[in-house]
């Protein structure tokens, strides 16, 4: 595999355009009907906790972080995290992801919340939630409901139903 040089950087208002196409091109016109576009949908992200992956002066990957309530138990979404598809075999989405859970530690996020592929996410810290432990607002595989605990925090008490967290929206100004 040839490395590449990748520069991962916070998510600028200017990158909004070309993720909205890599998303579009990824995932397609599908995306609206999943139960994680259902959280995101009118739940801005946290700019802050959000990274973008650049090859020179292409964007390649992205991910956000979105807020949650799970129960009444402060999370945020992973989601949607995307690479170039000629650009999946090069640790992107893993270099992503690392990079958003650690702002997310530093920010005292206790926990972060995704709808995934446990072989993938689970080599950076993420768990299979326990079968009826949280319900989310549409059809999903409970397998793949997936959490990571940071900051200290677990998902033992953590029940309940996931939802947008819009107040924590307006708090950090997204």
């Amino acid at each position: 595999m040839t490395e590449l040089s990748i520069t991962l950087l916070p998510e600028q208002p200017s990158d909004e355009p070309a993720i909205e196409r890599l998303v579009a091109r990824t995932f397609g016109p599908g995306r609206f009907a999943r139960t994680a576009y259902r959280l995101r949908e009118g739940n801005p992200h946290v700019r802050e906790l959000s990274f973008t992956a650049y090859i020179g002066t292409m964007l390649v990957g992205s991910v956000r972080l979105s807020p949650l309530l799970i129960g009444e138990a402060p999370a945020l979404l992973l989601g949607p995290l995307t690479v170039e598809p000629p650009f999946r075999a090069h640790g992107i989405g893993r270099r992503l992801v690392e990079r958003s859970l650690e702002a997310a530690n530093a920010a005292g996020a206790k926990l972060v919340l995704l709808v995934g592929d446990e072989p993938y996410y689970g080599r950076m810290g993420f768990l299979r939630i326990p079968r009826g432990q949280v319900t989310l607002p549409g059809p999903v595989d409970p397998d793949r409901v997936l959490v990571c605990p940071l900051h200290g925090g677990g998902i033992e008490g953590v029940t309940g139903a996931v939802r947008p967290d819009y107040v924590r929206v307006e708090a950090v100004g997204a």
